[in-house]
């Protein structure tokens, strides 16, 4: 059976790609593509503080975009901040 959606990095739940943010790496920095047509590897998060800081502890940005561990992560924790602000 073919799965449809993609897997969250943070929680490795399988959930439709509109509830999840793409995450490319870009300019030696890993960014958000609110868009989702940036080109090369993505990987994929749900939104919500619990997906993004577990995905960012483990790195596994870096592990499922296939980059080294020193990428600048700014943009996405940035993303969290406003995440819990929001709450």
């Amino acid at each position: 059976m073919i799965k449809f959606g993609r897997t969250c990095v943070g929680c490795k739940n399988v959930a439709p790609r509109q509830s999840l943010l793409r995450v490319v790496f870009a300019e030696h920095k890993l960014i958000c593509d609110d868009s989702g047509i940036c080109p090369g590897r993505g990987s994929w998060v749900h939104e919500n503080a619990e997906c993004l800081s577990k995905a960012l502890s483990r790195r596994a940005f870096t592990r499922a975009l296939k980059v080294s561990a020193d990428t600048d992560t700014s943009a996405i924790e940035n993303r969290l901040k406003l995440i819990m602000d929001r709450r």
